[in-house]
């Protein structure tokens, strides 16, 4: 939840900070801070001497994997009927949850969807 927070806030701003993370995601910041400090100990995350969070190639490496799934399951609700607004919320929640087999039938199906467009 939090790296893929950065990684698009780090395409969209360039350079990111606790409080952007805290603001986007309605958090507070102590609590951004403690989510980050455990994140560099993991090696997800790196934080530079002015505060600016960057992430890891491994970080990147997660971050870009679930904004993947993210996109392509909501994309696949949205095509199903479901509103934008629904289809982000829920893709949020299921994004971390479904397996890896259940996603590639989704973003098969999704490829396939596009196609017939």
């Amino acid at each position: 939840m939090y790296l893929e927070t950065i990684l698009v806030l780090k395409n969209r701003l360039g350079l990111v900070r606790s409080i952007d993370i805290a603001n986007e995601m309605g958090f507070s910041k102590p609590t951004i801070s403690v989510a980050m400090k455990k994140y560099r100990e993991d090696g997800l995350v790196s934080m530079d001497d002015q505060g600016f969070i960057n992430l890891t190639e491994e970080g990147r490496d997660i971050a870009e994997k679930i904004y993947e799934r993210h996109q392509v399951i909501s994309h696949v609700l949205m095509a199903l009927g479901v509103s934008e607004k629904h289809a982000t919320e829920d893709a949020c929640k299921m994004e971390h949850d479904i397996s890896d087999e259940t996603f590639a039938v989704l973003k098969k199906e999704y490829a396939r969807l596009l196609q017939k467009r």
